[in-house]
């Protein structure tokens, strides 16, 4: 599991990704604007772009976006979206988040949103973008995470790798603040949020077939009571799930 996975998946599932509501219009997209503080002037680097809309949210107010993705058709549709809206100052580059194809302090704002769980190497990924941003750089990383529990993080990682076989791990809070500030950034700002996943729609995004959703649905109907909680796991009368909510940080971490 690895690249390859991210490759297939993300080439079949792109046009689902860029109408992703979740993607397209979460809270966090906003706040992710207004904690970089952009003058007109920055270069910024948006890493596993996916459908673009991260890169298209900065453009207007910077001077240059790169959007790099691994996945051709996932960069192709990111193209499509973000000259659809009349942004001319982006380009698209083919790459991997955890060896990206720039010199040294090319940048000064990296960014990184909803993609880091699929990234085999975050340790790798983080050192890269360090090298890659100017001193004083600013990295905003936004990314669903796993509880501190062990079995909670066990049951989440699950039920996303069962749904998406190119997902590697959602980190706990605690992994990714030991991650950044071990290679050497200051966290300066931190935001957490709830994310309500519905369940029908979380599936049929990576087109997932009946019998494996049916597997899924299982697997929350017969879950812990205490995971039950946790989670929010909602469930019709019928006996199908409904809903669950998971949990994203936004951070703003400044290269020292």
């Amino acid at each position: 599991m690895g690249e390859k996975d991210v490759i297939s998946q993300f080439g079949k599932s792109a046009k689902a990704y860029v109408d992703s509501s979740i993607h397209k219009k979460g809270s966090d997209l906003q706040k992710l604007k207004e904690i970089t503080g952009m003058t007109g002037e920055e270069q910024v680097l948006d890493v596993a772009t996916g459908g673009g809309h991260t890169a298209n949210a900065l453009a207007p107010a910077v001077k240059h976006v790169t959007a790099l993705d691994v996945t051709p058709e996932m960069l192709n549709e990111a193209e499509q979206f973000i000259t659809g809206q009349g942004n001319k100052n982006v380009s698209f580059t083919l790459g991997k988040a955890e060896q990206l194809p720039f010199p040294d302090e090319s940048f000064d704002i990296v960014t990184c949103r909803i993609a880091a769980h699929h990234f085999s190497d975050t340790e790798k990924f983080v050192k890269e973008v360090s090298r890659v941003l100017k001193k004083e750089g600013q990295f905003i990383l936004d990314d669903n995470v796993a509880p501190e529990d062990e079995k909670l993080d066990e049951f989440y990682n699950k039920v996303e790798k069962l749904r998406d076989y190119s997902h590697q791990r959602a980190y706990k809070k605690s992994e990714w603040l030991k991650q950044i500030e071990l290679t050497g950034f200051k966290i300066s700002d931190w935001y957490s949020f709830e994310k309500t996943f519905k369940f029908d729609s979380w599936c049929d995004r990576m087109q997932l077939p009946a019998e494996e959703k049916e597997e899924l649905n299982d697997i929350f109907m017969k879950a812990p009571k205490e995971t039950k909680n946790y989670f929010n796991i909602k469930t019709d009368e019928s006996g199908r799930t409904v809903s669950f909510q998971g949990e994203a940080i936004l951070l703003r971490a400044v290269k020292r």
